[in-house]
């Protein structure tokens, strides 16, 4: 049950970052009146689907990402040419649905020629039927069917490109900004339920006790405070306390801790663990912690959302530095740290998806292409040219940058099945 415990939290934990994202960029992008085609969590196969307003919601099956696919963005309906034979159906003298294959068995339709048609600015038909010219107008959320496939049409004013740069730098950014803001909320869930550091401590303090472990049967708990073992002062050395366990494998030791205002002493036998040196108790141990108020909290997790993001730039220092394969963690290694942190507890788990959400709008936001960085700095350029860089070319840095990062991806996926092959 443990197992299917941790699997739950750990695919819940991505599943609620990438959505995030993922709705940033969806809400932003819908509020500047751009079509938004599909908002999917989640690559591959498709597992659930189902259509509300304009846009399909998808979930898929390998939780790594998601996409807010807007119209515009890619080439996406078939082109219609003059003379081409297609089916249309009206209603309310609009053609609402325009069909380009099966014509034959199309029912309640007009067939005809195609003399002009224009579904982005003018939104009008003309056809030949059975040699008389008649106009239509075309409704602006017509569906186009092809190949059994219904594709809503997208006028110039549904486009991502008709809107104007700050609309879609803001489209792009709100992304990221949702992860800042999920992070920061994170961060500030943590310092409710976990606490901070005391100043000026003295003592160590449990913050974990590993289920089946010594410190479990021999009924320590979350919170007590270790001031002797054996007669020695730990103070808040943890790793003179972690060497004098692994030196006591099997050897009764004598612990003296307070829990509340009650001090008390108690006989633990440190144990092997399978695949780990020295003797385990199976505790987490600590700094002792105290609750904050609620204006604090604000101040702790702006604090914590600093502090990590200079941990992250300074791991993105050392990549370039001192770049090693060993030292990437692709999907994998991600999803195996994260269940070992969510054996760990939910507090753990909320720090961890905090400090995860915050990497995901950093890493976005650099400039490499194909990520949202670097659609921004294609913006950017715009804004200052006045006038929009070469969609073809654009288009193929992005596809270059995307093939770079997938081919890396598999790479680290790689890599990272072979360490646990080997352990």
């Amino acid at each position: 049950m443990e197992t299917i415990q941790v699997v739950f939290l750990t695919v819940l934990m991505f599943f609620v970052i990438v959505t995030v994202h993922e709705w940033g960029h969806y809400y932003f992008a819908k509020r500047a009146g751009i079509l938004v085609r599909e908002f999917a969590i989640g690559f591959g196969p498709k597992l659930f689907s189902y259509k509300r307003n304009e846009t399909q919601f998808t979930l898929r099956l390998l939780p790594f990402g998601g996409y807010a696919r807007m119209a515009g963005e890619d080439p996406e309906l078939v082109e219609i040419q003059e003379g081409q034979t297609i089916a249309v159906r009206s209603a309310d003298d609009q053609v609402k649905m325009i069909y380009l294959d099966q014509l034959d068995n199309r029912k309640n339709v007009i067939r005809g020629e195609v003399i002009s048609i224009d579904m982005e600015r003018a939104l009008k038909l003309q056809l030949d039927v059975d040699g008389e010219i008649q106009e239509y107008r075309i409704h602006p959320q017509a569906m186009l069917v092809s190949r059994g496939k219904q594709t809503q049409i997208a006028p110039k004013d549904r486009q991502f490109g008709s809107k104007t740069v700050g609309q879609r730098a803001l489209a792009i950014f709100a992304g990221p900004l949702m992860n800042f803001i999920l992070a920061f909320v994170l961060f500030a869930v943590y310092a409710q339920m976990a606490g901070v550091p005391v100043e000026n401590p003295k003592n160590l303090q449990i913050g974990e006790v590993l289920e089946g472990g010594a410190a479990d049967q021999a009924n320590l708990q979350k919170g007590d405070i270790i001031e002797t073992i054996n007669g020695t002062a730990i103070g808040t050395d943890s790793q003179k306390m972690v060497s004098m366990i692994a030196d006591s494998k099997d050897k009764p030791m004598e612990w003296t801790l307070r829990r509340g205002s009650d001090t008390f002493n108690i006989t633990i036998t440190p144990r092997a663990v399978e695949g780990q040196e020295g003797g385990k108790v199976g505790i987490v141990p600590t700094l002792p912690t105290r609750s904050v108020g609620f204006v604090e909290t604000f101040k702790v997790s702006g604090v914590a959302m600093v502090d990590t993001t200079k941990i992250i730039f300074e791991g993105f220092k050392h990549l370039i530095n001192q770049f090693n394969m060993d030292d990437i963690g692709g999907p994998v290694r991600t999803f195996e740290v994260t269940g070992q942190i969510a054996k760990q507890g939910i507090e753990q788990l909320t720090r961890w998806a905090a400090i995860l959400s915050l990497y995901l709008g950093i890493f976005n936001l650099l400039p490499i292409p194909a990520l949202d960085g670097s659609r921004l700095v294609f913006l950017g350029i715009e804004a200052l040219r006045g006038r929009p860089v070469d969609p073809n070319r654009e288009g193929m840095v992005h596809f270059i940058g995307f093939a770079m990062l997938f081919v890396l991806m598999l790479a680290v996926t790689y890599n990272d099945i072979l360490r646990l092959i080997n352990g």
